[in-house]
Order: C-alpha cells, then sequence, then structure tokens
C-alpha cells in the first residue's frame, strides 16, 4: 500500500468559495497554462484544494496523513476523494472542530477501520496528557490521531496501527516530550500487531507516570524497541535523492519489522504554472504489510 504524509498549510485565507466554483473556474484542459505565472506568493486554499487532491489521487494512494488541516479543508478533502475514502480526525483545540487536525484518510477497498482509538486527544501536550494542557513554550495544542487497520485484499488479514501527528514549531522540549511519548505509544501498539507512525523524532525523555502506565508492555515485550525511518528502510534504487535537502516530514516504522519498505519519494508541491499547493511537499511510502 500507498502511504502519503502531507503538512497542508492551513487554510490562512479563508472565503466561501465552494468547490463546485471552483471546478467552474478551472480552464480548458487543451488550453496551454502560462508556464511558472505565479509569484510564487501564498494562495487560498480554495486555490490549492483542486491540486492537492488530484495530484495524491493519481499517485495510487491508500492511506492519507494530513497535518495543519482546518475542518473545511477536511471536508473539502473528503468531497473531493469521493465516497470510496473515509476519515477520522478531530480538532486539536477542543476536540471536536476546532483548530488544526491530524486527520487519517483511508481507501475503503483496502483497508478497514476496526479501531479509533479516541486517547490520541491532545496526549502530547503537558504532563497531563489526558487533560487538555499546553506544553510551556509550545506554540500550540498537539494532537495525535491514532487508528487500528485491517487489510482488506488477500486471504489473511493484516492488522496495523498508524499514528499521525504534528510535532510543535515553537518548542523543542515540546518535541522531545511528543517524540517520547510517541515512542512509548509505538511499542505498546507494536506488541499486538505491526505498526507505522508518521511524524518526527526526537530522544527520549522522562514522561507522565499515568500515560507510561496506560501504556506499558512487559520487559520482555519486544525490549529496545524504536522506531525507523522508512527513507532508510527502502531499497536504495527506490529511493529518491534528496541528500542535498533538509527534512521536517517524516513516515516511521517499528522495529519488529512486520512491515517491508519497497520506495520513498518526495513528492512536488508545485504546479506547471507555478502556483505552489503548501509550504511542505508530499511525502510517499510503498509498504508492505
Amino acid at each position: 500500500m500507498r502511504i502519503v504524509t502531507y503538512n497542508l498549510r492551513y487554510d490562512s485565507q479563508p472565503d466561501n468559495i465552494s468547490i463546485q466554483q471552483s471546478l467552474d473556474s478551472l480552464p480548458d484542459p487543451l488550453q496551454q497554462p502560462s508556464f511558472l505565472s505565479h509569484n510564487g506568493k501564498e494562495r487560498p486554499w480554495s486555490r490549492r484544494r483542486l491540486g492537492v487532491a488530484q495530484r495524491l489521487l493519481s499517485e495510487g494512494i491508500t492511506i492519507a496523513s494530513f497535518q495543519e488541516a482546518l475542518v473545511r479543508q477536511v471536508r473539502d478533502l473528503a468531497e473531493l476523494f469521493g465516497s470510496e475514502w473515509s476519515w477520522i480526525g478531530i480538532g486539536r483545540n477542543n476536540g471536536i472542530e476546532a483548530g488544526e487536525f491530524c486527520p487519517i484518510f483511508f481507501k475503503n477497498s483496502v483497508v478497514n477501520l476496526i479501531l479509533r482509538i479516541p486517547s490520541g486527544y491532545r496526549e502530547l501536550t503537558l504532563n497531563t496528557p489526558f487533560e487538555p494542557s499546553k506544553f510551556p513554550g509550545a506554540g500550540s495544542f498537539r494532537v495525535c490521531t491514532t487508528a487500528y487497520f485491517s487489510t482488506v485484499v488477500g486471504s489473511t488479514k493484516k492488522h496495523f496501527t498508524l499514528l499521525n501527528t504534528h510535532l510543535d514549531d515553537q518548542s523543542d522540549a515540546q518535541r522531545k516530550l511528543g517524540a517520547s511519548m510517541l515512542l512509548i505509544r509505538a511499542r505498546f501498539e507494536a506488541v499486538r500487531t505491526a505498526y507505522n507512525i508518521i511524524t518526527g523524532s526526537e530522544p527520549q525523555v522522562a514522561i507522565d507516570a499515568t500515560f507510561a502506565k496506560k501504556y506499558a508492555v512487559k520487559d520482555d515485550q519486544l525490549p529496545g524497541f524504536k522506531m525507523l525511518d522508512l527513507r532508510g528502510e527502502a531499497p536504495r534504487r527506490n529511493i529518491q535523492d534528496a541528500s542535498s535537502w533538509s527534512r521536517i516530514d517524516f513516515i516511521f516504522g517499528g522495529n519488529n519489522r512486520a512491515w517491508t519498505a519497497e520506495s520513498h519519494n518526495v513528492g512536488t508541491n508545485l504546479s506547471d504554472d507555478g502556483m505552489l499547493e503548501s509550504d511542505h511537499r508530499p511525502v510517499f511510502t510503498d509498504v508492505t504489510i
């Protein structure tokens, strides 16, 4: 299956333009676009959304994990992806629709959602992971969306857990705490199933005892568990050369290796006319469970 993680850039210039209005405004498909006619400035989501959906669907993805998506963006993508897709996620500010989502979209013909794990709500904030709080110095509340899937295709159903998150942009201490909590949660999930995580990673630090207890496993269950960067696990010939770039978007898998990374690629966010669909680029990994 092909998994993508994509920070969409939140809808910073909201308007009332509907998806149908965006579709109606598309130029004649046989008309040659003006190459790189845009000046690189940020465009409203209503201008970006069609390109985002078209680009991802053309890549044959099975699961899409987004970051920075406001509720309008989530709903728009759900409409553009169509009825073959479902999604889960919550707004980080109130656990419903306020604030940014880290939604997980999945193709129903390939995977089944067995369980949406609600404890993901704002667990990556402070040392009070089960009550809303903000880490000192952090720019925002942070949330981790967690889902438990089974494969649909094939005689043997394979199960895996996927976590999707967006660590803080201002506090390095929050990133380290969040990554440590993710590692504990990942080991807990890996004990019962294969596991994929979409996030960044930092060294482990001390965390809340209640959180550690809830997701505790026995000492002899996956000792030395860690997350592996799937860019480094795919065959070298199937990895896009990005050695001169800095990286901020990642896909990891547990070192229990209940998966095989087949390829890793950083896609483009630039259309022929020069419009940037986001300030991040989509990251794709082909994984066999």
